[in-house]
C-alpha cells in the first residue's frame, strides 16, 4: 500500500482512528449544574405542553410504581451538563465574528485525543438507551468518553472528522440511568478563498 501521503489532511487523524475503541475518560463523573426540582420539570413541559402525570403528579408516579415524580427522558442530557458560566467567569464568547464559537463549553470536549487541533464544533446526532427514569431530588452527571468511530470527511464548512463518542449518564450515587452516544464534527473552518489546490 505505501506510506502515507503527508499532504493529505486526513492522514493527520491517523492516530485518531487508530485509537478507537479507547475511553478517554478517567471514570470521574461530571456532573450537571443542579439536581432535578419539580420546578425545573415544570418549565420544561410548559412550553412543550406535554401532559403526563407522571411528570407532575406524585400519586399518578406513586402508582406507577416510581419513587417519585420523574424527568422527561427527552430532558435527561439537559440537566447532565455542567454550567455554562457561572459568577466570577469570563464571557462565554470573548469575539464577535461570525460563527464565534464560545471560548469555554461544557459540551466542547477539553482533551481532544490524538487528533489534530481543530477550532469549530457541532454536534451531528444523539442516541440514547435509558435504564430507567430520573426522579426529582437526584443529580444526574456523566461518565465514560468511548471512542466508537473516527470518520475524516471534508464539508461544505471544512475539514475535520466525525467522533463518535459513548458516555454513560450515572445518578449521584454512581447507579446508571442511561447511556449516550453522540457523534460530533470537529473540523478547521474552510477559508474564505478555498483550500490551497482546491481539491477536496
Amino acid at each position: 500500500m505505501g506510506e502515507p501521503d503527508p499532504t493529505d489532511w486526513r492522514s493527520d487523524w491517523d492516530a485518531m482512528v487508530a485509537a478507537v475503541g479507547r475511553d478517554f475518560g478517567d471514570g470521574t463523573v461530571v456532573y450537571g449544574a443542579d439536581p432535578v426540582t419539580v420546578s425545573d420539570i415544570r418549565r420544561f413541559l410548559e412550553p412543550l405542553e406535554f401532559d403526563c402525570p407522571l411528570h407532575y403528579d406524585r400519586d399518578a408516579a406513586a402508582q406507577a410504581g416510581l419513587p417519585g415524580v420523574t424527568l422527561p427522558y427527552t430532558a435527561v442530557m439537559s440537566w447532565s451538563i455542567p454550567p455554562m458560566w457561572s459568577p466570577g467567569d469570563p464571557p462565554l464568547f470573548d469575539d464577535d465574528s461570525r460563527d464565534a464559537q464560545p471560548a469555554r463549553s461544557p459540551i466542547n470536549n477539553t482533551d481532544p485525543g490524538p487528533g489534530p487541533k481543530t477550532t469549530g464544533f457541532f454536534a451531528t446526532e444523539l442516541e440514547m438507551d435509558f435504564v430507567r427514569p430520573v426522579t426529582v431530588g437526584e443529580r444526574i452527571g456523566r461518565r465514560g468518553r468511548k471512542l466508537l468511530a473516527c470518520v475524516p470527511k471534508e464539508t461544505s464548512v471544512g475539514r475535520g472528522a466525525f467522533l463518535t463518542f459513548e458516555s454513560e449518564m450515572v445518578t449521584g450515587t454512581g447507579e446508571v440511568v442511561a447511556r449516550m452516544r453522540s457523534v460530533a464534527f470537529a473540523y478547521v473552518p474552510r477559508p474564505a478563498g478555498g483550500w490551497d489546490g482546491g481539491a477536496a
